[in-house]
């Protein structure tokens, strides 16, 4: 099934259509969710991720380059999203995410924005050995003190 296709019948059934079973995630619901485990999706761009999400907030794998593994991905949950950030405080990138479920199927939605960002699925673990990859890194935890974050640090 192309991803456009999948896109659209994942958008219906955000959407509250009566055919799918949609459920919003709490930020506890989606720390327990990938926390030890692997995300693996596709973008509504088409470009694809997997990441692995240690316990202690890093994030191993690949965000839409797969010759480029994540050297300083980290995670964190707020009461009700999911977020990621790359790099240091200066240039730091921040991802915040709402996340729905049907089925087995999870549809992340931008925080700024509200729209679908695309799909994926959890897989056990880290069947591809995604931490083995690079060497380990600190998450700092300080995502709020990037530029234009400092909403996130009142919640």
């Amino acid at each position: 099934m192309r991803f456009s296709a999948l896109v659209l019948l994942l958008g219906l059934a955000v959407s509250g259509s009566e055919a799918f079973a949609v459920e919003r995630l709490t930020g506890e619901q989606m720390r327990q969710l990938v926390e030890g485990n692997t995300a693996t999706g596709r973008y509504s761009s088409g470009e694809t991720f997997s990441e692995y999400h240690h316990p202690d907030g890093r994030v191993s794998g690949y965000n839409r380059d797969r010759a480029t593994p994540n050297r300083d991905a980290c995670w964190t949950t707020t009461e009700d999203a999911i977020c990621y950030y790359y790099g240091p405080i200066e240039t730091r990138r921040t991802y915040c995410f709402t996340v729905e479920r049907s089925g087995t199927v999870y549809v992340p939605r931008s925080v700024a924005s509200g729209s679908i960002i695309g799909a994926f699925t959890i897989r056990p673990g880290d069947p591809e050995k995604h931490a083995d990859r690079v060497p380990a890194w600190y998450c700092d935890g300080l995502i709020s003190q990037r530029p234009g974050r400092k909403l996130l640090a009142r919640r």
